[in-house]
This record gives structure tokens, C-alpha cells and sequence, in this order.
């Protein structure tokens, strides 16, 4: 006899699976409803290229998915996932060979700093002892009191500030790249508030946890959530979209993987009138530009550490970062823009035939831009790395505005789920104690565009639906607390 769910998920993504991963776990018969042909959302592994070269869509490297208590619950090895750690966590290259490492200890990075070793020592060595703490207070529910609270204030009184104010500690522009380009993953201007905090907390997760890519590609994490999801009974029904609440099933629960547009769009008029008009005034990042190339051999990196690592901050000087990001901010497309590359080929030789590898790389540009800047991220990797472009068998580009049409959780191309401003920090997706309910009674949002926010460590999906379980009396089995 077919079943009814209990509850129900739309989107398939990390958060929208251990949404319900958590509620299956609780004894909750789960459907799970995907508009695309494959789960994953940002977390899938595609020939964008040439045929035996495996890209990764969005998400590549995974220091939050090592660092989540939810993934803390799932035996990725027996699912088949296998983390390849590289000797660098990652780099900035500054020109004429030199460049800032990230190593695995704060002694070893410190080394490389020159004249502000002491001074990166002093900063990093109290965080990263207290970094169990501080990281499972960053991936908790916004309002959760400080089970440490020292330590949460010695990472937090630092992280308030712009990283162009913390920078202003070190002397040297390795140091101060190092933190720039760790900063700039926040999507915000650098001269923003808790920018230094995204600069602290990536550096932080290198240390403690690493920047780890999976072997094969990222959608072997996906696959270990359908696996588990499968195990408990749940189902997965994917190239099914949902364009409004009245075509799913009735159930208990129903969580909601997708931006606050979205659920707008969803709920047809049915939301209390004055969160519809917070969700209206959500503010999103600016978007990115993607490429993905088939390259004949490894990146020519001048620098040995960007040769050592799976992930190298391209742009050169804090400055140069900074005015990236102020060109996009502004509405501009930067002439040298700050670009994210990842080389899995450092790691992991399955991703690309013998002796060839793959290459990603996204920079930001202004919010549902349709402008190709493939050259001009080409043109930072070149000056890095004299002889890239030689190495170039085929690319994929993706603009913002396809982005957007890749998966519409990334509204403009905004890959993040929102814009982390101190507001939209403490009040994300709106001004709500609990940001999880929506309004409508056993309707709950689940996305990045809730706490903790951008991602893949599955949190978001995780306290949504464990807020579905306390609002249903825990559920009827056992009820799993992290």
C-alpha cells in the first residue's frame, strides 16, 4: 500500500536532504521533491567540458562540511567519500614568486609571514585551541547562548571589524593578502563590518580542519545524503519542480530548501502580510561569473605554494582585492578581478584523463549580470601562472544570469543564499525569533538563506527541521540532538 509522508521537502539540495535526513531519523516518512534531473544543488559533479573531465557545478572544497555537526552523524567513508586534504589549505599569490600559504599548523603559516609571524602566532594560536568552540557557535542557531563564552568574545571582538582594519595589524603584504583574500568569500565589501570575521573563521577552519576536496567530485557527498536518506525510508523524486504550496501533499510538515523569492512565488499571497514584506527586502550578494576549463597539464604557478594547494585567492594585494570588490559593490565589473580558483588536479587524478587536469574559477560581478569575463579571470590566472592560457583545451562559462537559470536558489547569480551584512547576519532572512518558521502554520524554510547561512555543512536544513520536530512534539521515534 502506497504511503502518505509525514512530512514533506522541496529542493534537494545539502540543507533541503538533511532537512530530511533529521526528520526521517525522528521516524518521519519524508518525501523529497527536486526540480533538476539530479540532487545536489550546489554540490554536483558534471563533464562541463571534454568528455572525462569532471567539474564541479558549484561547491568544491569542503572545510564546513569536515567542520558540521550534521555531517558529524553520517560515516561519509562508508557512503564512499574520501577527503583529500592538500599540504597548503590555501594560497595568494603576490607576483615575482612569491605568495602567502595557509598551512595545516599556525607555526608553520607563521613562518612564511616574515616580519609578522609573532604577530599572526598571537592571533591564531587562542582561536585555534578554543576552534571546537568557536565553529560549533558560528554553525549554530543564531540565538543559542555561548556554551564558551571567553571564547566566543576573543574570535568575536576582532571579527566585528573590516578585515582593511585588521589587516592594518600586520606589516607585510603576505599577511594582509592572506586575510583579504579569505575575506572576500563573503561577497561584501572589504571595508564592511565582520568581514574580518569571514577572514578569521577561513583561516581558522585551515588550521583546524583543513580544505578538504572528495575524491571523484563534490557529488560524492551528495550521493552519501541520498544513501542515508535511503537507509532511513525516505524518498527522492527528482525532475519534479513545485510552483506553488497547493501541489504537494498533504503532510505535518513541510520544509522548503529555496531563496525568500522563492517562498514568496510558493506561498501565492498566503504568508502573514508583514513577513512577505520582509522577505521582499531580503538583500542578496552581487553574483559571479563561473569557468570551468580542460587544461593539458597543471597551472604553471610561479609560487610552489600554489602548487601545493587546491585553492588559490587570485588578485594579488589587499588593495587590488578591495578594489575588486568596491568595482562590483559599485555596479562595475573589475578590470582585474578577485577570482577563487580550485585545482582538485592537485589532489585527485581521477577528475580529468592521465597527465591533464580540470580547473574552476568564479570572480563577482554585479547581481544578474550576463557579461562573459572569462578573459579577465584568464588574465589574473596568466599573470600568476605565465603560460596558462597555453595549457587551454576547452571552457565552460557560466554568467550570473545563467547561474540564476542553473539553479534559482542563486537569485542574480548570488551563490550564498543573501548578503551576510551585520543585519542580515543577526536577522536572516527577517526580523524573527526563530527564522526558520515562515508564518504558515507547518511551513518552515530551510535554506542557505537562513542561519548559519552559505555552505555546505547542511545546518540550515538540519535546525529547520528541528524546529519542525519541537512544534510536532518531537516526532514520533527518537529524536537525534547534535
Amino acid at each position: 500500500m502506497e504511503r502518505a509522508p509525514d512530512a514533506v521537502v522541496v529542493g534537494a539540495g545539502p540543507n533541503g536532504l538533511a532537512a530530511a535526513i533529521t526528520l526521517a531519523r525522528a521516524g518521519f516518512a519524508v518525501d523529497v521533491y527536486e526540480r533538476a534531473a539530479t540532487p545536489g544543488g550546489g554540490c554536483r559533479t558534471e563533464e562541463l567540458t571534454l568528455p572525462g573531465f569532471r567539474h564541479d557545478v558549484c561547491s568544491a572544497v569542503h572545510p564546513l562540511a569536515v567542520a558540521s555537526p550534521f555531517f558529524a552523524t553520517i560515516d561519509l567513508a562508508t557512503h564512499g567519500v574520501e577527503l583529500l586534504y592538500p599540504k597548503v589549505a590555501f594560497a595568494h599569490p603576490l607576483g615575482g614568486g612569491r605568495a602567502a600559504a595557509l598551512r595545516s599548523s599556525v607555526s608553520e603559516t607563521a613562518a612564511g609571514l616574515g616580519q609578522d609571524a609573532k604577530r599572526y602566532q598571537r592571533l591564531m594560536d587562542p582561536l585555534v585551541r578554543d576552534a571546537d568552540a568557536i565553529v560549533r557557535q558560528f554553525l549554530a542557531p543564531l540565538r543559542s547562548l555561548p556554551a564558551h563564552p571567553l571564547a566566543i568574545a576573543r574570535y568575536a571582538l576582532p571579527a566585528l571589524f573590516p578585515v582593511t582594519a585588521l589587516a592594518r595589524y600586520f606589516a607585510t603584504e603576505q599577511a594582509r593578502g592572506l586575510f583579504a583574500g579569505a575575506a572576500a568569500h563573503s561577497m561584501l565589501p572589504l571595508t564592511a563590518p565582520l568581514t574580518g570575521g569571514f577572514g578569521l573563521l577561513f583561516a581558522l577552519l585551515g588550521h583546524h580542519v583543513g580544505w578538504p576536496v572528495p575524491r571523484g567530485g563534490s557529488d560524492a557527498i551528495t550521493a552519501a545524503l541520498v544513501a542515508e536518506l535511503d537507509s532511513l525510508g525516505g524518498r527522492l523524486q527528482t525532475g519534479c519542480e513545485i510552483r506553488d504550496l497547493r501541489d504537494l501533499p498533504e503532510a505535518r510538515a513541510t520544509l522548503l530548501d529555496v531563496s525568500p523569492k522563492q517562498l514568496l512565488d510558493l506561498a501565492g499571497g498566503r504568508l502573514p502580510p508583514r513577513y512577505a514584506r520582509s522577505l521582499r527586502r531580503f538583500r542578496y550578494n552581487p553574483g559571479v561569473c563561473k569557468v570551468d576549463w580542460a587544461l593539458a597539464g597543471p597551472v604553471p604557478w610561479q609560487a610552489e605554494a600554489c602548487r601545493e594547494t587546491a585553492t588559490v585567492h587570485v588578485c594579488g594585494t589587499l588593495a587590488e582585492v578591495a578594489s575588486s570588490e568596491a568595482d562590483v559593490i559599485a555596479g562595475r565589473h573589475p578590470e582585474r578581478p578577485f577570482s577563487l580558483v580550485v585545482q582538485p588536479g592537485v589532489l585527485d587524478g581521477s577528475r580529468a584523463p592521465a597527465g591533464q587536469q580540470t580547473l574552476y574559477a568564479y570572480c563577482h560581478v554585479p547581481s544578474g549580470s550576463t557579461m562573459n569575463v572569462a578573459d579577465r579571470i584568464e588574465a589574473q590566472i596568466e599573470r600568476f601562472a605565465p603560460g596558462f592560457r597555453d595549457l587551454i583545451l576547452a571552457r565552460s562559462v557560466l554568467t550570473a544570469a545563467e547561474m540564476e537559470r542553473y539553479s534559482p536558489n542563486y537569485i542574480g547569480g548570488d551563490i550564498n543564499g543573501g548578503a551576510s551584512t551585520l543585519r542580515q547576519t543577526l536577522f536572516r532572512p527577517t526580523a524573527r525569533w526563530n527564522n526558520y518558521r515562515t508564518g504558515i502554520r507547518g511551513v518552515y524554510l530551510c535554506s542557505a538563506s537562513t542561519p548559519p547561512g552559505g555552505g555546505v555543512h547542511g545546518l540550515c536544513g538540519h535546525h529547520a527541521a528541528q524546529t519542525a520536530l519541537a512544534d510536532l512534539g518531537r516526532g514520533r521515534g527518537r529524536h537525534v540532538d547534535l
